[in-house]
C-alpha cells in the first residue's frame, strides 16, 4: 500500500527546517519502491511507493496533469477497461492506474468519483481554484487522514506524520475512545482532536476557511434482482465472486492469502485456483498462510484447513500460535503506535508472519474479512420476518414462522416478537447485554457518548428500504469502521485485499432476496450451494466455527503485577473515562473465573497502556475535550443519507 502526503500552507509559507526529514523518516517502513516528491511554494507533496502491479511501475506520482492539478492515488481501478474505452485516445492501453484516474477527472470532475470500481484513496491538489480535494472508495479500504488548521492542512495515509510532526500535543478525542470501547469508532474520527479521517464513499473539498463533506455514490435500496430458480441465483453469486477474487488477484508478484480452515478463507483460495485452471489470473503464484493453536482445546482448525491444501495440492506456511510470549501487552518502545490496541510486542507468531511475506517476495495479502457479515454468517430470521411484517406478507410470515421456529426450536411468538421489536424505540427495547457500556466507565462518560458505547445502534424503519436493507447498511457501516481501524504494515510492507468487500458483490447481496442468503436450518445457504465442487465438502458442511480464548484470561494471571500496577493512577480515570476501583475489581472477578466482558477488558488495558506511552512521549494533553455529537458527516447522518 502506498502512501501519500502532502502539506499545504495557505500563505505560501515554508514548512520548519528539517521538517520534510523528519516526514520522510517517519514514513521510512511504508514505500518499498522509493520517495518521490513535488513541491511548489507553499506546498510540499510526497508518495512513498509500493508497487503490487506491472502497471504502477510505469507511474510517476505525484502526478501533473497538462492543467496542472497535482494527483497522488494509492488503489487498484478495478474497472480500468471501461475507462479506457471511454476515454478513447487520451491513455494509452497499458497506462498505470494513476493516469487513467486522471485523464478522467479532468474530464469529468468529481462526478467521475461514483464509477470507480476498487480499493483507493488519492488526493487532488488544483492550484487554480486554490483547493484540496480528498477521496476514499465506497468501503473505505484505504486509509487518508487530514489535519486542518487556520493556516494549513495537511494530509497522510498514516498518522504518524500528522502526529509526530506536528510540534505539539493533542487532545484525546473521547467518543472515538467510546467507540473503541464499544466495537470500533465511527469512520471519521481519529484519537486525536484536530485530525479526522476522509469518510468512506466520500470526499472532502478543502480552501482557505472551508471545509466541506460530500457523499459521492451510495448502495440503491430499490435495486431489486429477482430470478425464478435457485439455479440462477447460484450462478450470479459465482459470477460476481469470481470477479471479486479476480480482481484482487491483479498482482505482478505472488500473492498471499490467509487461510483459515473456514467457509471465507477456503472459499477465497478454492475459487483463486479454479481461476488459475482457466488461466486468467494476473499473478505469478498463490501461496497460504495459515494458524493453529493446539493449546486451544476448542480450536482445532489443521483438518480443515489441510483439506484446502490437499485440494490444491500445495502446502502452505504455517505458523503455531500456541508459543507463549514473555508480556503480550508490552509496547515496544522505539516505535510509535498511533491507535490503542497496535502496541503489543512483536511476538513469534507475528515475527513469523513477517518472515513468511519476505519469502515468498509477497506484496498482497488475501484477507476473508466481511464473509461472515455478508453472506448470511449470523443464521437469524429477523431480517427475513422484518421485510414480511413491513410489506404486511401475513400468509408467508405465517409459513415462515412455522419453519423458523422448528429449526431455532423457539416458540414462533418468540421469534415473531423479536422482529417487532427491531422497529420499536431504543426507549422501550433494552439494549442487548453484549452492547451495553461496561460497568467500570465513568457514569458521565458511558452517560455523554452512549451512542458510541452501542455501536452507533440504529432501530429499523417499517416504511421506506426494505428492514432486510436497512440491516445490510448497518452491517456493512460496521465494516467500514473495523477497517478504518486497521494499522498500515511496514514491517515488511504489503497491500491487504478483501475479496467480501467488492462493490458488486455487496450490491448483489443488497438486491437479492433475504430467504436467498439465509434459510431455516442452512446458514449461508446461497454460498453454500453455489461453491458446490468448488470448495471441499467438508469445508461446506462445516458447523459454524467459533470458540472462546483461554489466552486473555491465562494473560490476567501470568502478567499479574503488571495489571494491579495498571490500576494504581490510571490515566484513564484522570482523564474521566474509566472508574479505577471498579476497575480493579473487574480484574479480580476475571482471575477468580467469574464471567465478565472479557474483550471490553482488554481493550480497556491496551487503552491504558497506549495512554501512558502516549503521555510519556508527550503526545497528548493532561485534559480531553467535548466532542459535539453534530459532526459534519457522523454515523447518525451517514446512515440517514444511506436511506
Amino acid at each position: 500500500m502506498s502512501i501519500q502526503f502532502g502539506r499545504w500552507h495557505f500563505q505560501c509559507a515554508p514548512p520548519a527546517p528539517r521538517y520534510l526529514e523528519k516526514v520522510q523518516d517517519a514514513l521510512a517502513g511504508y514505500g518499498a519502491d522509493g520517495t518521490y516528491r513535488y513541491s511548489e511554494v507553499g506546498i510540499d507533496i510526497l508518495y512513498s511507493a509500493l508497487h503490487t502491479t506491472k502497471e504502477s511501475r510505469r507511474e510517476k506520482q505525484p502526478q501533473v496533469t497538462t492543467s496542472g492539478i497535482v494527483l497522488t492515488w494509492d488503489g487498484r481501478l478495478d474497472n480500468r477497461a471501461t475507462f479506457l474505452g471511454q476515454l478513447g485516445n487520451t491513455v494509452a492501453s497499458d497506462s498505470p492506474d494513476v493516469s487513467i484516474v486522471a485523464s478522467a477527472y479532468e474530464r469529468w470532475g468529481p462526478s467521475c468519483l461514483a464509477f470507480f470500481v476498487g480499493d483507493w484513496a488519492f488526493s487532488i491538489w488544483n492550484p487554480h481554484d486554490r483547493s484540496l480535494l480528498l477521496a476514499k472508495d465506497p468501503i473505505g479500504t484505504r486509509p487518508l487522514y487530514y489535519s486542518l488548521d487556520e493556516d494549513q492542512v495537511t494530509w497522510c495515509s498514516t498518522l504518524d506524520p500528522l502526529v509526530l510532526c506536528a510540534g505539539k500535543s493533542f487532545q484525546l478525542n473521547q467518543e472515538y475512545i467510546a467507540g473503541w470501547f464499544s466495537s470500533f469508532p465511527a469512520t471519521h474520527l481519529t484519537p486525536y482532536v484536530g485530525i479526522e479521517s476522509v469518510p468512506p464513499s466520500s470526499f472532502v473539498r478543502l480552501a482557505p476557511g472551508q471545509r466541506t463533506i460530500s457523499k459521492y455514490w451510495d448502495f440503491d435500496p430499490d435495486k431489486r434482482i429477482r430470478y425464478l430458480t435457485d439455479a440462477e441465483y447460484e450462478e450470479h453469486f459465482r459470477a460476481v465472486f469470481r470477479e471479486s477474487v479476480r480482481r484482487r488477484l491483479r498482482s505482478d508478484s505472488p500473492v498471499l492469502a490467509e487461510l483459515s480452515g473456514g467457509m471465507d478463507s477456503s472459499s477465497i483460495v478454492c475459487m483463486a485456483d479454479a481461476i488459475a485452471a482457466q488461466g486468467s489470473v494476473a499473478t505469478p503464484g498463490l501461496d497460504t498462510l495459515s494458524y493453529f493453536n493446539d493449546s486451544e482445546p476448542n480450536w482445532n482448525e489443521r483438518p480443515y484447513f489441510s483439506k484446502v491444501e490437499e485440494k490444491r495440492g500445495r502446502i502452505g506456511f504455517h505458523i503455531d500460535l500456541g508459543a507463549e510470549d514473555p508480556s503480550p501487552f508490552q509496547i515496544e518502545r522505539d516505535e510509535f503506535q498511533a491507535t490503542p490496541g497496535t502496541g503489543h510486542r512483536r511476538n513469534k507468531a507475528a515475527t513469523e508472519r513477517s518472515d513468511c511475506i519476505r519469502a515468498g517476495a509477497h506484496r498482497v495479502l488475501l484477507s476473508g474479512i466481511g464473509g461472515d457479515e455478508v453472506t448470511g454468517g449470523v443464521p437469524t430470521p429477523t431480517p427475513e420476518l422484518a421485510d414480511l411484517i413491513a410489506r404486511f406478507r401475513v400468509r408467508t410470515l405465517a409459513r415462515q414462522l412455522k419453519a423458523w421456529a422448528l429449526a431455532k426450536r423457539k416458540p414462533w411468538f418468540h421469534l415473531l416478537l423479536e422482529a417487532v421489536s427491531q422497529f420499536l424505540p431504543s426507549w422501550i427495547v433494552s439494549v442487548p447485554n453484549h452492547r451495553r457500556p461496561p460497568s467500570w466507565l465513568q457514569s458521565n462518560f458511558a452517560r455523554h457518548y452512549r451512542s458510541a458505547l452501542t455501536g452507533y445502534e440504529s432501530r429499523l424503519k417499517l416504511f421506506g428500504p426494505l428492514p432486510s436493507f436497512q440491516e445490510n447498511v448497518s452491517t456493512l457501516s460496521a465494516l467500514r469502521r473495523q477497517l478504518a481501524c486497521n494499522r498500515l504494515p511496514s514491517d515488511p510492507p504489503y497491500e491487504k485485499r478483501y475479496p467480501y468487500l467488492d462493490r458488486d458483490l455487496l450490491e448483489f447481496l443488497c438486491a437479492i432476496p433475504r430467504e436467498q442468503i439465509v434459510r431455516p436450518g442452512q446458514r449461508r445457504s446461497l454460498m453454500r450451494r453455489a461453491l458446490v465442487g468448488i470448495v471441499p465438502s467438508e469445508i461446506l458442511e462445516r458447523r459454524r466455527k467459533a470458540y472462546v480464548s483461554r489466552a486473555p484470561l491465562s494473560a490476567l494471571s501470568r502478567e499479574r503485577a503488571c495489571f494491579d500496577e495498571l490500576g494504581i493512577d490510571m490515566i484513564a480515570s484522570s482523564l474521566g473515562i474509566v472508574s479505577a476501583p471498579c476497575f480493579v475489581q473487574i480484574v479480580q472477578r476475571a482471575r477468580e473465573g467469574q464471567e465478565v466482558p472479557i474483550v471490553t477488558l482488554m481493550r480497556t488495558i491496551e487503552l491504558e497502556i497506549w495512554l501512558r506511552e502516549m503521555r510519556r512521549r508527550n503526545q497528548l494533553k493532561n485534559t480531553c475535550v467535548e466532542i459535539p455529537h453534530r459532526h459534519d458527516l457522523s454515523e447518525r447522518d451517514e446512515r440517514q443519507s444511506q436511506r
